[in-house]
C-alpha cells in the first residue's frame, strides 16, 4: 500500500481527501499545518506528499522546498488559487505537479498514480550509457554524471532527461512531454514543462537543452 502524506489545513477537505485516497487503497497520514507536516514527513518517509499551498506555520511552497532538500519523494501541490506566481514558485521549489481546487477525487488519484509510476526507474538494456558532451546518462540505473561528477536529479527530471536522451536532436513539443513524462492524456498546463526544463538546465548545463520557439525543446548533441 503506497503511503501518502496529506497536509491540508481545511478539516473538511482533509477528511474528504483522506477518505477518497483510502478507498483507492492508499495509506494516508495527515497534518493540518506545515510544521507538523514536515515533522511527519521526516518520521514516516511517505511515498508521495500532497501539500496545500496556503498552510499555517510553514506554507506549502516552503514545505515542498524543505522536502526536496532532503528527499526525492514526489510532491504534488494543491491550491484554491490558480495564480501563475503560486504555480511557478511551487514548481521551482521542487514540486513535481499541482492541481487546483475544487478537484475531483479521481483526478487527484490519477495524478498521484502518475507520480508514483515515474518515481520508479524505467527498465532499459543493461549497461547502456549515453554521452552528450560532458554529460553521461545511464538509463538502466537512471544515474547522471556531468564532468565525471554525479548529479542529483528528481524522478521527474530523470524522466524528462530520458525523453530527451531517447531522441537527441529531435524537437519535443510541450504537449508531447506532458503526455510522456506527466502521463497527461489531454493538454495540461505547459508551465509544468517549462519550469522543469529550467530546473534540468540548471543541473546539466543551460546550453544542453535548446528552446525551439513555437515548437518545444530539443537536446543538443
Amino acid at each position: 500500500m503506497p503511503e501518502v502524506l496529506l497536509v491540508e489545513d481545511d478539516d473538511l477537505i482533509r477528511e474528504a481527501t483522506q477518505l477518497t485516497l483510502e478507498a483507492r487503497g492508499y495509506r494516508v497520514r495527515t497534518a493540518a499545518d506545515g510544521v507538523s507536516g514536515l515533522a511527519l514527513f521526516r518520521e514516516k518517509r511517505p511515498d508521495v506528499a500532497v501539500l496545500d499551498i496556503m498552510l499555517p506555520g510553514l506554507n506549502g511552497v516552503s514545505l515542498a522546498g524543505r522536502i526536496r532538500e532532503e528527499s526525492r519523494v514526489p510532491v504534488l501541490l494543491i491550491s484554491a488559487r490558480n495564480d501563475p506566481i503560486d504555480v511557478v514558485m511551487g514548481l521551482e521549489a521542487g514540486a513535481d505537479d499541482y492541481v487546483t481546487k475544487p478537484f475531483d477525487g479521481p483526478v487527484l488519484v490519477a495524478r498521484i498514480r502518475s507520480l508514483l509510476r515515474r518515481a520508479v526507474p524505467t527498465e532499459e538494456a543493461p549497461g547502456t550509457r549515453l554521452t552528450f558532451g560532458d554529460l553521461e546518462f545511464c538509463p538502466d540505473s537512471m544515474t547522471v554524471e556531468r564532468g565525471g561528477q554525479p548529479l542529483a536529479l528528481t524522478a521527474t527530471e530523470l524522466r524528462l532527461l530520458s525523453e530527451f536522451a531517447a531522441a537527441p536532436g529531435a524537437v519535443l513539443s510541450r504537449d508531447l512531454l506532458l503526455e510522456r513524462v506527466w502521463d497527461y492524456a489531454w493538454s495540461g498546463d505547459t508551465r509544468v514543462v517549462d519550469v522543469h526544463v529550467q530546473r534540468l538546465r540548471a543541473k546539466i548545463g543551460r546550453e544542453r537543452i535548446e528552446t525551439v520557439r513555437g515548437f518545444g525543446y530539443k537536446l543538443r548533441v
